[in-house]
């Protein structure tokens, strides 16, 4: 008999659906894309904003001034000879801003039709850090949170005909920031994602949810309406063929349930999705739903009731070279996954962001697993309340975005973050905030294991950081034969842990220069990783409990920390394939060994305890 730890459902009420500037939903409607080349100014002082006494001014660069005559003075100019692309980052565009961290002014110009009884917002997919919009000259609002969405609604503010749109972004690293000073990944600035224009009626979809609960019997749903008519309202569900009408209560929420027993379930071997579409009025929101459930019994991870053993690798946000720069859209999404699918992976880790939606809707087409995670990283302000409220946000909004993806089954609320008592304190607030949002997945954060020795021999890894009393899922970063030690000395090391949960590897990894030749010993070289990965890879198989790995990485990615010339020339060479796509040999080993877990999976029987 198993005991299993049931998930429960998301619901509206959980996620806190109640500021729609930052949380309102495109699903698969239509929008106009404002994306394209948007003319900019740098502004290392800030000068578009304060003047020289440091005083914000009144007819600063977001009115967008031109000259009126030949004696007007206006001593700045957005214009076609100097623009950037939106989506992307402004480091790979312009090699004067490749180390540039400060502010950067954008503008666009379109043209709108406003129409009676209609509302229009402004969807960002995301700016990295701090955004400032103005449209026409008029504040639209702000958002400091770097790698997800956030809209504003302007109604009130959009003209028919001409419109200029102008964004302040700033990506200058805060110590009470999240992440703060220290990452080992790049700070790409810039409109990193998509800007849309929405318009919808004035009471409207906002968000919509379908899952499965109590066990799979039941499809279990809510819609959320908002706008002056969104109380005790009539709205239309179908959802995998099946139709239902109902209607919203006091708050704008409906609720329903279908019976799910002939829906089919998604899973990496037939991720299958559901059309799913909600209509009130003159409205539509339309989704692609898969249905599955995630739960875990003992040391295993459960997807659909079956035990899964996770093949997983780490991944940044960057395509290949020579495009690099910060990844976004379908096209750059599908080169990364389509590598993981490659490698033999039923699984990512989606390191240490929030990454572009395109990539959690390609995961839940291609069958990939999912760990989503918040830039909690390193060293934070843990004592500092607004750190905490800035980490806080990051979560919703990520969680807000995508609680439809079936690709989704681990929320990570953090990377490294250190074993002090402020860290400790931090997380399990994060962890208990995420539990309240989405009871439906399964929570983890990846830490590091206490090491044990004797006679200067390492002997043992405990697992016994407090997090692990809320996380379903235990997971440990080692980079044993790397940073310390030498690969070997893995051979005959225990795993303990306190609680009997599922473990997994979040990183493992070694630095390796594609092409560079040498010794078995030489570091760097590509017979070093392979030497890494072979001990690595059997010590993994002789642990009598393993639920998943997801090496460190996919991919070399640009990082400052990494300034070895000659091998490192600022790029974390622990990537499997280079950053101009050539795959080292250390893929090859990892792919080998998935071919083989795949049908016997190290660490335990599938069949055990059942």
């Amino acid at each position: 008999m198993r005991l299993i730890t049931l998930i429960g459902a998301v619901t509206a009420a959980a996620l806190g659906h109640t500021d729609l500037d930052t949380t309102i939903a495109t699903g698969l409607r239509d929008t106009r894309a404002l994306d394209g080349d948007w003319s900019y100014i740098i502004d290392p002082y800030d000068h578009g904003r304060i003047d020289y006494r440091s005083r914000v001014r009144t007819d600063g660069f977001w009115m967008d001034a031109t000259p009126s005559s030949p004696a007007d003075r206006v001593e700045y100019a957005f214009d076609d000879k100097h623009t950037l692309r939106v989506p992307g980052d402004w480091n790979t565009q312009q090699l004067e801003l490749l180390h540039y961290e400060g502010v950067v002014w954008y503008r666009t110009q379109f043209d709108a039709i406003v129409r009676d009884h209609e509302r229009t917002f402004i969807r960002f997919g995301a700016a990295n850090k701090r955004a400032d919009a103005w449209l026409n000259g008029a504040p639209i609002g702000s958002n400091s949170v770097g790698f997800t969405p956030f809209a504003f609604e302007v109604t009130d503010t959009l003209r028919a005909g001409a419109n200029s749109l102008v964004v302040r972004v700033d990506n200058t690293r805060r110590p009470e920031g999240v992440p703060a000073m220290q990452t080992d990944w790049f700070n790409y600035g810039g409109l990193t994602r998509s800007v849309e224009l929405l318009a919808v009626p004035e009471t409207f979809i906002a968000d919509a949810h379908v899952g499965l609960r109590e066990g799979g019997r039941v499809a279990d749903g809510w819609v959320r309406l908002d706008g002056p008519d969104a109380a005790n309202a009539l709205f239309d569900v179908t959802f995998a063929g099946v139709s239902i009408t109902t209607n919203t209560d006091e708050h704008g929420v409906g609720r329903f349930a279908l019976n799910a027993d002939t829906f089919a379930r998604w899973s990496p071997q037939s991720p299958k999705l559901h059309d799913f579409e909600v209509r009130y009025g003159n409205d539509t929101l339309r989704e692609r739903v898969g249905l599955r459930t995630v739960a875990t019994s003992g040391d295993q991870i459960l997807l659909n009731d079956e035990p899964v053993f996770l093949r997983g690798i780490c991944l940044h946000e960057e395509p290949i070279a020579p495009r690099g720069g910060r990844s976004s859209g379908l096209a750059d999404a599908r080169e990364l996954l389509t590598l993981a699918k490659e490698l033999g992976c039923n699984y990512v880790r989606l390191a240490h962001y929030t990454h572009d939606e395109a990539t959690l809707r390609l995961a839940d087409e291609l069958g990939l697993m999912v760990w989503a995670e918040i830039p909690v990283y390193w060293m934070l302000d843990y004592d500092n309340p607004e750190t905490l409220a800035e980490a806080e946000t990051h979560l919703r909004g990520m969680i807000a975005r995508d609680h439809n993806r079936a690709s989704v089954i681990i929320w990570s609320i953090g990377n490294e973050m250190g074993d002090d008592v402020s860290a400790q304190r931090f997380r399990l607030k994060l962890g208990a905030l995420a539990k309240r949002l989405d009871p439906s997945r399964l929570l983890s954060a990846a830490l590091f294991a206490r090491q044990e020795r004797d006679a200067g021999r390492l002997v043992r890894m405990v697992i016994e950081d407090p997090f692990g009393e809320v996380a379903d899922v235990l997971a440990i970063n080692q980079y044993v034969g790397w940073y310390h030690d030498q690969p070997e000395s893995l051979r005959g090391v225990a795993i303990e842990r306190r609680w009997n949960k599922p473990f997994v590897f979040s990183e493992f990894g070694a630095g390796v220069k594609h092409g560079l030749r040498g010794e078995p010993e030489a570091v760097w070289t590509e017979d070093f990783g392979v030497r890494y990965y072979n001990e690595n890879l059997d010590w993994i198989e002789s642990l009598d409990s393993i639920a998943g790995l997801s090496p460190w990485i996919l991919k070399d990615f640009r990082s400052p920390r990494r300034p070895l010339y000659g091998i490192q020339d600022g790029f974390n060479r622990k990537g499997l394939v280079s950053e101009t796509g050539e795959r080292k040999l250390v893929f090859d080993v990892l792919r080998e060994r998935y071919e083989r877990w795949a049908m016997s999976p190290p660490g335990r029987r599938l069949d055990r305890g059942r």
